[in-house]
């Protein structure tokens, strides 16, 4: 495949679905960078959302193609109100489709908590990076996380 021109694997890769054309882009930096072309991830913003909304969402220069169809595809999922989410291991702080903030996953933060810095007979939790104690509002949020996938799964075994 490698000594295949470009143009042949972009017509090879129009064929893809979004699903599809994501895990393409891990093949190597020739895929990645031809699987990222605008007119690829517009054509499938077109066949999954219309010209109407295509033109509407249009992408600024700083924006791509993807990034307007990655943002699109996660309000369709998690909806647009401020959301936290969890994608793999990691969470995230999401509004409006757009993500604000990553939250780290549950494992960093557990790591982190078994690190206990003993001063003046005092036990204090301090996170890895920054030698900050760790606060409950990162405990809140990974709770919260938590019941947003958990009420996600329940919502869709009722469905079916």
């Amino acid at each position: 495949m490698e000594s295949l021109p470009g143009e042949i694997c972009l017509k090879i890769f129009c064929f893809l679905d979004y699903q599809h054309l994501v895990v393409v882009q891990q093949v190597c930096r020739k895929w990645k960078l031809l699987a990222s072309d605008n007119s690829l991830w517009s054509n499938l913003f077109k066949e999954r959302w219309g010209e109407d909304r295509a033109a509407f969402y249009a992408p600024n220069a700083s924006k791509s193609w993807k990034d307007v169809f990655e943002v699109q595809d996660r309000c369709d999922r998690v909806g647009l109100g401020l959301k936290i989410i969890r994608e793999g291991r990691y969470y995230y702080l999401v509004h409006q489709g757009e993500i604000q903030r990553c939250l780290g996953s549950r494992r960093n933060s557990e790591e982190a908590r078994s690190l206990i810095c003993h001063s003046d007979g005092l036990e204090r939790e301090f996170t890895g990076e920054t030698g900050s104690c760790l606060g409950i509002l990162d405990k809140i949020l990974f709770f919260i996380g938590d019941l947003e996938v958990a009420s996600a799964d329940a919502k869709r075994s009722r469905v079916t």
